[in-house]
């Protein structure tokens, strides 16, 4: 493989990469737990419950997309199993229960809040660590998007 020759040393690259895998494996988390929570619903709210965790992890689809695409591009690989998603996600689970809806709600409200605060502390660190201004740019706008999902969730729950 040709090592991208695009203004960032290779060990930078590669602690970047490392950082996108991490993030990877939240984001790939949070799709499945949101995806779940979409099936599992139920309640007086379920058909608009159902609609908005579909919009939610649609987006989040999106996202993961991204995120191994950007690990791609820097030369690295992208973590794509769910052993590797599973040993590198800081974000947990609650395998085998169902909550009510709107703890739901609060998971993936409390999970969005978390990413964003990562994703604060990561742009710092791709920026003043590695100086890759591209991969900060791309955080930033994931960032943006997870505060939007996030005031959603708390919407709902007001």
């Amino acid at each position: 493989m040709t090592v991208p020759n695009i203004g960032i040393r290779d060990g930078e690259r590669q602690a970047v990469v490392s950082i996108l895998n991490t993030l990877l494996a939240d984001e790939y988390l949070l799709y499945t737990k949101t995806r779940n929570y979409h099936w599992n619903v139920t309640g007086p709210q379920f058909n608009d419950l159902h609609k908005f965790f579909e919009t939610q992890y649609e987006a989040l689809d999106d996202i993961v997309d991204e995120v191994a695409e950007r690990a791609r591009s820097l030369g690295g690989r992208a973590a794509g199993t769910l052993e590797e998603f599973r040993k590198t996600a800081r974000l947990g689970e609650d395998p085998g229960k169902v909550p009510a809806a709107r703890d739901m709600l609060a998971v993936l409200l409390s999970d969005h809040e978390a990413l964003a605060r990562t994703l604060r502390t990561d742009v710092d660190t791709v920026t003043d660590k590695y100086k890759d201004t591209g991969t900060a740019d791309f955080l930033t706008g994931l960032l943006e998007q997870h505060e939007k999902m996030a005031w959603m969730l708390r919407s709902f729950l007001e």
